[in-house]
């Protein structure tokens, strides 16, 4: 039940990060204006909160496995909200960031 738990606040997490860095963007590169930039603003806080979350009490373990959640997310948040269509590098490197996030997490200590 803990990596279950653990999975799902990765998840979390990774939409508010994502989510919140793309509102910002969208509110200044894109001209959508500061209601989008705070929305951002307050997703990336989210963020911060869910990351206390996790299980794991090691801050370096849980932010270094979140970076290959935060890779695939990033490729999985741009096919949907941009279109962007990954090539098979996007695939093998986005798969070893998976691979790297397992280890570090769930690897028996």
């Amino acid at each position: 039940m803990t990596v279950v738990k653990s999975v799902l606040l990765f998840v979390v997490a990774a939409v508010a990060e994502i989510g919140g860095a793309w509102l910002v963007w969208q509110g200044i590169r894109e001209n959508r204006g500061w209601v989008w930039v705070l929305g951002g603003v307050l997703a990336l806080g989210a963020y911060g909160f869910v990351a206390t979350l996790q299980p794991d009490a090691a801050f370096g373990r849980v932010l270094a496995a979140y970076g290959g959640v935060f890779v695939v997310g990033s490729l999985l948040w741009a096919v949907v909200a941009d279109g962007f269509r990954p090539d098979r590098w996007d695939v093998l490197g986005a798969s070893v960031c998976l691979v790297g996030v397992v280890l570090i997490m769930y690897a028996p200590r």
